[in-house]
């Protein structure tokens, strides 16, 4: 009975994180909207100031969580940069827990309350927060044909015009790369294919409307693009096949024990202003991920994580200040 009871306690320890996380976002929506309607007759600047810093109190909290309670070693392959800077941020999308890979990193430039997001359409309804992110800053966009262009680039351009701090994040994979789902995997190779683009098999074909429009609404105030691979430790089986990567559960269960992340910044005059080039850039961006998951990405074999141009161990250095590796360990 007291086995039964262990073993019953273990399978809830992503209550405790879930309880506060959950618990506290109506008192944080609450302040927020109290700061809304005071700051309703001031600059839009005192009001953005205020919701950054309150965006980031919170994020912190639910950082803490994720990277102390749960364990979690984080790997970083690639230089941050130490102060803030306003970038476009590009990421591999596979799991619910990716939107917090940007956070931490953010979090390391100061510049956690700048994150905002280009998000399905769909999440707009997510009770609390679907409201909330559109007024941080995120961006709701619809796929395809129903894609509002005018409509980001008129809330991007506002923005700019008003000298906000931007963290845009964009997985311009569109949706999760799953590989039980195979019929999304397999429409997104079939649409490679239709554009004579490479087939991708470990991630998604990237979607290029998003891209393009931030970038070339805010190619005069961007400083960076960042271009970042992600993977969780333990996402290939036996048989060398991949696995979903962990939700957010998951992790909150301790589920996972690493994750690496690769960061490239990219000059913004590297990157092609017009769109038909542009799509082939990010596509390319796109092989090299590829090719670093099909090198056994998630389960690197021999304690080595590979990445196209680096062989490094995956053992963290204690000192994150020494130079004799690529890769160090981001403590808080």
């Amino acid at each position: 009975m007291l086995l039964s009871l262990v073993l019953h306690m273990y399978s809830m320890r992503c209550v405790l994180p879930g309880a506060v996380l959950l618990g506290t976002a109506p008192t944080y929506v609450l302040a927020w909207g109290a700061w809304r309607l005071l700051s309703a007759f001031l600059p839009s600047r005192f009001y953005q100031a205020v919701d950054d810093r309150l965006y980031c109190i919170y994020q912190s909290m639910v950082l803490f969580f994720f990277e102390n309670y749960t364990g979690v070693q984080i790997l970083l392959y690639g230089d941050l940069p130490k102060n803030k800077e306003n970038i476009i941020y590009l990421a591999n999308h596979q799991s619910t827990v990716d939107w917090i890979i940007a956070d931490i990193l953010a979090i390391r430039q100061n510049a956690l309350g700048h994150v905002r997001y280009v998000l399905k359409d769909g999440l707009k309804w997510l009770p609390l927060y679907g409201c909330y992110f559109s007024q941080h800053g995120g961006i709701y966009v619809k796929r395809s044909a129903k894609f509002n262009e005018k409509e980001m680039r008129k809330k991007l351009q506002s923005y700019v015009n008003a000298g906000t701090p931007m963290y845009l994040v964009i997985f311009p994979e569109g949706t999760r790369y799953n590989p039980e789902l195979t019929k999304v995997l397999s429409a997104s190779q079939a649409f490679a294919a239709q554009k004579g683009l490479p087939v991708l098999k470990h991630v998604l074909t990237p979607r290029i409307k998003a891209t393009h429009v931030a970038f070339d609404s805010m190619k005069s105030y961007l400083d960076a693009i960042y271009d970042v691979t992600v993977a969780f430790e333990g996402t290939m089986d036996d048989k060398g096949q991949r696995k979903e990567a962990p939700s957010m559960v998951e992790f909150l269960c301790k589920e996972c024990p690493k994750i690496h992340i690769h960061l490239d910044r990219i000059e913004k005059k590297d990157v092609p202003e017009e769109q038909v080039y542009m799509k082939r850039w990010l596509h390319e961006r796109f092989e090299i991920k590829d090719k670093v998951a099909c090198e056994k990405v998630c389960g690197c074999t021999h304690g080595v994580w590979k990445f196209p141009g680096y062989r490094l161990n995956w053992c963290h250095i204690s000192d994150p200040g020494h130079s004799s590796s690529n890769a160090r360990s981001l403590t808080w």
